[in-house]
């Protein structure tokens, strides 16, 4: 009886293995991106020669006509990818996502949302061709919502945008964004700028500012594209939109390129952002300083021998009876009030490693002022 029953233990064990199996390989057969080992060992598509223009169209008309065909080839569409283990320990997809990126240079780096790609770990982008490459992710910046991916493809296919500015933008100037919503590849919508310097709240918690909004349509799966100007250059990349729907409402936003710049070699080069500061010196929140009522950055600790040290910051002290005793908070930067941990912050990226800065810094009700030479913090 006990051999009978270990000899049915076994078989349902084994054929559970070869069912699981089974349904393994009809799972990745079935669904995900298709994998081009990087390679594209197919046939290459061949590029359909552009058409020929109708007489009697505008000069806005031929302009965005102009800007869509030069942008189009640097726009791609990227599917991520979560892979999993079942109880059999087969490994299956499960779609995470999809969205928008654009060639940053010729080296096969793709900018996009860090929203599109949050969650994954196999990540497919297709071409303006058809053609799809595997990608790997470089660098992310949450705060920001910027990522970057690469892709290992010939540098023919590589071609980057232009870049601009977004630092002398004005409202009412025209836009197009390019994307693939809902799937549907290479997408142009026009509009104006319809305002600047927006906040916006980043998947890690942190304000996005200077953001650009614009009325162009911007719906699911325009995540990560390419806003440009009316010359073809890149002003921002499409991040959000405002719509109770979820589809597109007239208020996009999309993260200002003089951000874009200054994060995205670094994320190459580092895989995350260099953060300027002041080393040692850790910040309460700004919750907890608006409880006590305190209108200004709070220095909570300090480290000895630390850059915050040297430059005489003092941390929350504790009496011996347990009370709690204010030391600095950080009234001004530059003669400007800053209020909050992530306006701090702001304006020490603003000036970046080895700038230097003068702190308000208010102690016992007096204000002195102190230089600071800014630093890279971990």
């Amino acid at each position: 009886m006990k051999g009978r029953f270990i000899l049915g233990f076994a078989a349902m064990f084994f054929g559970g293995i070869v069912l699981g199996q089974w349904l393994g390989v009809a799972r990745q057969v079935d669904g995900g991106p298709v994998s081009a080992g990087g390679g594209g060992g197919g046939p290459v598509p061949a590029s359909r020669a552009p058409e020929p223009l109708p007489e009697g169209l505008g000069d806005d008309e031929l302009r965005d006509i102009r800007v869509f065909r030069q942008a189009s080839s640097s726009v791609v569409y990227i599917t991520t990818v979560a892979l999993r283990r079942d109880f059999f320990f087969d490994v299956f997809q499960i779609p995470q996502g999809s969205g928008t990126g654009f060639f940053w240079d010729h080296d096969g780096h793709v900018v996009t949302n860090y929203h599109v790609i949050e969650g994954g770990n196999r990540f497919s982008v297709t071409l303006a061709d058809g053609t799809d490459w595997v990608a790997e992710r470089v660098g992310v910046a949450p705060e920001k919502d910027l990522a970057v991916l690469r892709i290992r493809a010939p540098e023919s296919r590589l071609v980057p945008l232009p870049l601009g500015r977004s630092d002398n933008l004005l409202v009412g100037q025209r836009v197009l964004a390019v994307g693939n919503p809902f799937g549907l590849d290479q997408t142009l919508t026009v509009g104006v700028v319809s305002a600047l310097d927006r906040e916006l709240r980043s998947p890690a918690g942190r304000t996005i500012r200077n953001v650009i909004q614009t009325d162009a349509a911007i719906n699911p799966g325009n995540s990560g594209g390419p806003l440009l100007d009316s010359s073809g250059r890149l002003i921002g990349v499409n991040t959000a939109i405002f719509s109770p729907s979820g589809a597109s409402a007239g208020i996009g936003f999309a993260i200002p390129v003089d951000t874009v710049v200054r994060l995205v070699p670094q994320l190459i080069q580092y895989g995350r952002p260099i953060e300027p500061g002041i080393a040692g010196v850790q910040w309460l929140s700004d919750r907890m300083a608006a409880n006590f009522g305190l209108d200004g950055v709070v220095v909570r600790e300090v480290r000895r021998g630390s850059d915050a040290d040297r430059i005489g910051l003092e941390g929350i002290g504790v009496t011996r009876r347990g009370r709690y005793v204010l030391g600095d908070m950080v009234v001004s930067v530059d003669g400007e009030p800053v209020r909050s941990v992530d306006g701090l912050r702001d304006r020490f990226e603003a000036v970046g490693v080895g700038g230097a800065i003068t702190l308000g810094i208010e102690r016992g009700g007096e204000i002195r002022q102190v230089e600071v030479t800014l630093s890279r913090v971990e």
